[in-house]
């Protein structure tokens, strides 16, 4: 399988913390670590898990950390396609509990790749499956090229301006940053997925079929929830793009979730195929 991510990146600081602060209040960290994080990183890195290789089309900032994160995600075995902009990294700052819930503050706009860019955007007429979480109406366009797109909402506006019909959207039933209503988009997803977090979710087709999936098992004790929404989505990538059925693929993207959930981080605990 060839697959890819269209989308966006932070650098991310994590502090380990009893609790995250209240008002006024200073905590101190138990432990601190610093790992390229964000959407389309995650799920580059996950899906290269799965399937071997990933490319990541994407965009950094032209200052120390966009060229640290840059080297870090190659060093993760992924693919980079993507150009430095004359801007600084977005970065973000993560609070993970003791019961390995993150809180996630993000400084900085999200840089996403353009359509316009000179990228190897050609090669997606030979790509199985997209996950795409970022980018403007262009690079929405190029995406579409591969065989199977699977979106975000993150970026809904940017979506409904570019009228492609995706293979399925990953929301939230809970996240109002991640949530779709019906006529959000035109044409409508082929599926819409619905996470309900560890309550599982549900899916619904365009033509109206349902079903719901429970959540997976998990692998070990759950340490960080950093990722573990990202891990599900590319996991859904690649089960759509292997020609699937949307229950068998679920399956897949939920254990990719519960698996993220019981590393440091996002990528120490990531599903392998």
């Amino acid at each position: 399988m060839r697959v890819a991510v269209v989308g966006h990146l932070e650098w991310c600081e994590f502090a380990e913390v009893p609790h995250v602060p209240r008002p006024g209040e200073i905590v101190h960290a138990t432990n601190t670590f610093q790992v390229p994080g964000g959407g389309g990183a995650v799920a580059a890195v996950q899906l290269k898990k799965l399937a071997g290789s990933a490319t990541f089309f994407t965009a950094f900032g032209d200052d120390e950390v966009g060229h640290r994160a840059h080297a870090e995600l190659t060093a993760l075995g992924v693919d980079i396609e993507g150009d430095f902009r004359p801007e600084a990294q977005r970065r973000g700052f993560v609070h993970v509990d003791e019961a390995g819930e993150r809180t996630i503050t993000v400084l900085g706009p999200r840089l996403g790749p353009r359509g316009a860019d000179t990228l190897a955007w050609d090669t997606l007429d030979e790509t199985d499956a997209v996950y795409l979480t970022a980018g403007d109406v262009e690079a929405v366009n190029q995406a579409r090229r591969a065989r199977t797109l699977v979106a975000t909402p993150r970026g809904l506006a940017t979506l409904a301006q570019a009228h492609v019909e995706l293979d399925a959207l990953v929301a939230s039933g809970r996240d109002p940053g991640e949530l779709y209503r019906r006529a959000d988009l035109d044409p409508a997803p082929r599926v819409v997925v619905r996470t309900a977090g560890g309550d599982g979710g549900e899916w619904e087709t365009s033509a109206g079929e349902r079903g719901s999936w429970g959540p997976a098992p998990l692998p070990g004790p759950v340490r960080d929830a950093y990722g573990a929404g990202d891990s599900f989505a590319a996991g859904l990538t690649y089960g759509l793009g292997a020609g699937w059925d949307i229950a068998r693929a679920v399956e897949l993207a939920a254990r990719c979730g519960a698996a993220c959930m019981t590393g440091r981080g996002p990528y120490e605990g990531q599903l392998t195929l």
